[in-house]
């Protein structure tokens, strides 16, 4: 799946209790939704992928390859550009960590240290 509907169908889980919820929100019918979140975004109208955006709060540029920001994200980026060398090594730092706990890398990397080591 592309990048915008990813971040589309993670919003949708973030901020709704069930995409049936949002479709509602948004006025949309939940068919519709399904389809855009199942075969991608970039399958809808213009107006539908607008409304979709606007509603979970999802910034797009028009070029390709562009990035997909929410309110959220576009705040830690800006934050992020105002930082020193320091900084940005700190914030790199602790999201690794982050990263790795959430996505339990850091136990595969224990399990294979511990494989090794035998």
């Amino acid at each position: 799946m592309d990048n915008l509907t990813n971040m589309v169908r993670a919003e949708i889980a973030r901020q709704y209790k069930s995409v049936r919820q949002f479709a509602f929100d948004v006025g949309i019918p939940l068919s519709t939704i399904n389809s855009a979140i199942h075969n991608g975004i970039g399958g809808s109208s213009y107006d539908t992928v607008l409304q979709i955006c606007h509603k979970l709060g999802i910034k797009a540029g028009c070029e390709e390859g562009s990035a997909y920001l929410t309110d959220d994200t576009e705040r830690l980026v800006m934050q992020y550009e105002k930082l020193d060398n320091y900084g940005r090594h700190t914030i790199a730092s602790v999201m690794q960590v982050e990263y790795d706990r959430c996505t339990n890398e850091s136990a595969t990397k224990k399990s294979r240290r511990s494989k090794i080591e035998e």
